[in-house]
């Protein structure tokens, strides 16, 4: 059994103003996410007409879509009757409680007026931007695991750790979990498929199917979240739920994308 490392979720001050972690974290993804955004278009393949100067515009759109989404998401998603009682607590985001459903509805928002700006198509720039989201969602979740924030399920498992916010039994690190696979791995998946031309929307596609597995995946270690719990059949969670119909998307990209292709190769050999 581990013992949490009790963190000061505030790293710092300026003058009298705390700056958390949980802020930084966030920080963190989108300059992790520029970076990444920046080295793709200067070092792969992928083109699309997109240039080295709208990466901060895309990046600014992308961070507000995230954060404006990712906390309306989790208040409504998962704790709409707190909002109802405390409606102040929807700014209060440096005590945590964002979700990732929520987030990227606002950052496909915010993308779609980004392309509209850019004159070009949404599918080119969620192709461009995915493998960057990893960067962003691997720090927030050691945002969360700072916070001591969505534990997992209590375990007798040697690195179970006792959590002091939740009770005194070891419990899942599952917010270190979620950092290794959608973080680590799904990074490492899209910036290897990536690195060779692939047709539109391929590359959200394996976006959507992977982060819907590794989230579906995980939510078996991690605590249901209070007050919901289980939604169907004494083990679906909200998270799972929510995250059923991206793989069904990602699948459907997948597929249309390469049909896609396959009907413009055999166009261009026609002609």
């Amino acid at each position: 059994m581990l013992n949490y490392p009790t963190i000061d979720p505030i790293a710092f001050h300026i003058g009298s103003w705390p700056v958390y972690w949980y802020g930084l974290m966030y920080l963190i993804g989108f300059l992790g996410g520029w970076s990444v955004l920046s080295l793709r278009l200067r070092f792969s393949p992928y083109d699309r007409g997109f240039k080295q100067e709208e990466v901060s515009d895309i990046v600014f759109y992308a961070a507000l879509g995230a954060i404006i989404g990712g906390r309306l998401g989790y208040m409504l998603f998962y704790g709409w009757q707190t909002l109802l009682a405390n409606p102040l607590l929807l700014f209060q985001t440096w005590k945590g409680g964002m979700s990732f459903h929520g987030g990227l509805l606002g950052v496909l928002i915010a993308l779609f007026l980004c392309a509209r700006k850019l004159k070009k198509p949404i599918l080119a720039l969620t192709d461009l931007i995915a493998p960057a989201v990893p960067i962003g969602l691997g720090a927030g979740r050691i945002g969360n695991f700072i916070n001591d924030e969505l534990w997992g399920r209590v375990t007798t498992m040697p690195w179970g750790m006792v959590f002091p916010k939740a009770d005194a039994y070891p419990r899942h690190p599952s917010q270190l979990y979620e950092f290794f696979l959608e973080g680590i791995v799904l990074f490492c998946i899209l910036w290897l498929y990536s690195r060779k031309p692939r047709p539109l929307a391929a590359v959200s596609g394996l976006f959507a199917i992977c982060y819907g597995l590794f989230r579906c995946m995980v939510e078996f270690f991690r605590e249901p979240d209070a007050p919901i719990g289980y939604i169907a059949f004494g083990w679906l969670t909200e998270g799972q739920l929510l995250s059923l119909p991206l793989i069904l998307v990602g699948i459907i990209l997948m597929v249309w994308a390469y049909q896609h292709k396959k009907a413009s190769t055999s166009h261009e050999a026609i002609s």
